[in-house]
């Protein structure tokens, strides 16, 4: 039986746009992901940008909603 939970890392898939997003936004908001520095990206930061990234690749009509929830 096929695993139901696999995460596709392929080109374009959701994931891949995601995780490109979560740069994206990382880099906007000079976060720096070696953990250290002035503005170091956290376990939570990172995991939750993800999700939310996740989210909006998934449901674009709920990005509204996403920003309302967690302004800049």
């Amino acid at each position: 039986m096929a695993d139901q939970s696999a995460v596709h890392t392929g080109e374009n898939s959701p994931e891949e746009v995601a995780f490109k997003l979560l740069q994206l936004i990382a880099s906007v908001e000079q976060r720096e992901s070696s953990g250290h520095g002035k503005n170091p990206m956290s376990r939570e930061y990172i995991i939750r940008t993800y999700c939310q990234c996740l989210r909006a690749v998934h449901a674009p009509h709920t990005v509204d909603d996403i920003v309302a929830k967690y302004p800049g």
